[in-house]
Order: C-alpha cells, then structure tokens, then sequence
C-alpha cells in the first residue's frame, strides 16, 4: 500500500521519497539508512508511516528518537484499525497525527492509482491531520470519509465483511461446485459473473440488490440446500441466512414467509 500510495501521489505532482530498511524492485527513491532519514522527513510537509500494524508504534517511537519531526509536519500511518494513539511518540513535537486508510486492497503498487481513483479513505486524528488527509485523497482521486478513532475497529471489520470474507465465500462457492461435479477449471470461474453481477447491483443498495431464495420466500429451497450441506457450511449458511431474512423483510418479504425461513434457519444441524 505505501508503494502504491507514493506512486500515485508522484504521478499527481507530488514530490515523493521512500525510507525503507530494505530495497524493493518497485521503491525508487529509496533511502535505506535510518541515519540519513531526518535530513529526508524533515523536509516534508506530510510523511506517512505505511510499516504493518505492530510497527507503526515502533517506527514512531524511531522518527521521535532522531528528531525527524517538527511542528509544522503532519504524520499518517495507514492502519484501518489503530487510530493517531499509534503515533503517540511523537506528540511532543507539536506535528499533527492521524491516520489515512485507503479502502481498497492493493496487490500490485503499480495498479494503485488507476484503483484508488473513486475510492474511499477513511480519514482520521487531529484536525491539522485530517486536513491533510482529505487533501491526499483529492490528490488521488478519493472520496475522504472522517472516522471516529472509536469507530475503527466496527469500521475495519466492516472492510473485512465486504472483502476479505467475500473472497472466502467465493472459495467456499467454488469447493460446492467441484463437490457437484462440475470440472476443476470451470469451478473457479463458475461463479464469477453472478458475483460481479451482485456488486453491480448493490450501486442500489443491498435491499435492492438482494435477489435469490430467501429474497423469495422459498422455503423448500432453502430446505434442500440445508440438507445438501455438510456442517460446517450449514453452519455458515444458517447465519449467512439469519442476516438475509432480515435485509429480504426489508426488501418486502411477508412476514410469515420470514418467520417460516428464520425458524428453518435457526433449528440445529
């Protein structure tokens, strides 16, 4: 993510220098001694901390021991979970702290700035920090969205529900597939159009992008798909299945269809 971040922040005019402990193929500038990295940071108006959660506190902890920062500094780290406490080393010097988390998932720096482009990021800390960040995000491209330090937790796992959770539930889909005997190679792809199809549609919102049995009120099939599931994926269709009775009443569903679904959904393996 930090590779990414400085690429498209330098192909939006922004003067960019990676510090880092070790080289990697796509950091160029690179600045490998932590020695020489005060003369670097204390240059810039913004410097952002894009180590792994556990280290953010520690590489805090560094800059503030070095005297990288001053006053008229702002630092960021990129964590969707911790809040600007992880920068609390460095609070003595007077420079803002918060936090900038780009919701989206990065696998290829390269491929950042075409994805961060419409995205989301969720902007954190003290007022001079969040300043900072939703003047990045514009830079990028990104819609900034203020969070709470409170908030992080409930709202980084919602991240982890909308992508992470529904790359597992792809899997899954796709274990069900080979286990009805459609072949290894069109099992991973079986899926994938009904998928894009579903994210497309939630442009509307998930009440009106809910299609499917439950939205139906299709008891026996529902039924039948509980009988056709060994336990452990009952047991992730079940709750899976509580959650979507819920958003298929608000969609309209009657309630005794609901009640009939719910009580299907709850009864044990």
């Amino acid at each position: 993510m930090g590779q990414g971040l400085a690429l498209a922040l330098s192909r939006a005019g922004a003067e960019v220098a990676l510090l880092a402990r070790r080289r990697h193929p796509v950091a160029e500038p690179l600045v490998l001694d932590e020695g020489s990295w005060p003369a670097v940071t204390r240059g810039a108006s913004l410097v952002l901390v894009a180590t792994p959660d556990a280290a953010i506190s520690e590489t805090a902890a560094t800059l503030a021991g070095q005297n990288a920062i001053g006053p008229e500094q702002v630092v960021l780290h990129l964590s969707g979970l911790l809040d600007w406490r992880a920068l609390e080393s460095l609070a003595p010097t007077g420079a803002g702290l918060g936090s900038f988390h780009p919701l989206q998932t990065i696998s290829d720096p390269a491929a950042a700035p075409a994805l961060f482009l419409g995205a989301y990021a969720a902007v954190e800390g003290d007022s001079r920090a969040m300043d900072a960040g939703d003047a990045m995000a514009g830079m990028l491209g990104m819609h900034p969205v203020r969070v709470a330090g409170a908030g992080k937790p409930a709202y980084h796992a919602g991240a982890v529900f909308a992508s992470n959770f529904v790359v597992a539930l792809a899997a899954v889909a796709e274990r069900l597939a080979r286990a009805a005997g459609v072949p290894g190679t069109e099992a991973g792809r079986l899926y994938l159009p009904l998928l894009k199809g579903a994210v497309a549609n939630l442009d509307e919102g998930p009440v009106a992008a809910l299609t499917g049995p439950i939205a139906r009120g299709d008891v026996a099939t529902v039924g039948a798909h509980l009988a056709a599931l060994g336990p452990d994926d009952r047991r992730l269709y079940r709750c899976l299945g509580l959650v979507t009775v819920t958003l298929a009443e608000r969609a309209g569903l009657s309630g005794p269809s609901a009640a009939a679904i719910r009580d299907l959904l709850a009864g044990g393996d």
